[in-house]
């Protein structure tokens, strides 16, 4: 099994072999490597591949230092790999916190998948219909909106497409005792 992570601040490595020399593309180093200490070498014990780039990070690029057990990808490739493995994280992050996927309702392996296969079918639905609409706000709103119209029986693509236009027929009136607030007279 391959695997790309990040290296840690202040490992130490002592340079095997160099893949290449001087900057190419966004690609600063590409080494192979191994650890120096013995403490680490026992968690590491192969060879590893280190590669250093430029990455875009929130609209700013940064220096990051990747790590891989494969020594036959490309530079880019393990670059490209970890990048897609922030995607993933940041699903599994929007369903946890969207759909509160933490907390289970059972314990048991059985209740657990159906909790998940349930939550997981819930996000595909909501992004399939943000398509079919042309949603352009986060998941998040989009989810919040869907929620708090679950119990109205509306046109959920035109209240999707109406959404903060002016034009939208589909308003949310709120009652007299919604705004209720204890304490204010």
């Amino acid at each position: 099994m391959f695997w790309v992570t990040r290296a840690k601040e202040g490992m130490r490595f002592r340079v095997v072999r160099r893949y290449q020399r001087g900057r190419v593309g966004n690609i600063l180093r590409d080494d192979v490597v191994r650890m120096k200490s013995s403490a680490s070498r026992r968690l590491y014990p192969v060879w590893l591949r280190r590669v250093v780039a430029w990455v875009e990070v929130d609209g700013k690029m940064r220096q990051m230092e990747f790590l891989s057990n494969n020594l036959e990808w490309s530079a880019q490739t393990i670059v490209d790999l970890y990048r897609c493995r922030w995607g993933i994280e940041l699903f599994f992050k929007e369903i946890k916190q969207t759909l509160q996927l933490a907390d289970f309702l059972g314990h048991n392996a059985n209740a657990v998948r159906w909790q998940v296969w349930t939550a997981l079918l819930t996000y595909l639905l909501l992004r399939f219909c943000a398509f079919l609409s042309r949603w352009p706000h986060s998941f998040t709103r989009l989810f919040t909106l869907l929620r708090s119209a679950l119990w109205q029986k509306l046109d959920l693509r035109g209240l999707l497409e109406a959404y903060g236009t002016a034009g939208g027929q589909c308003r949310f009136l709120g009652t007299p005792q919604q705004a209720y607030l204890p304490g204010l007279a």
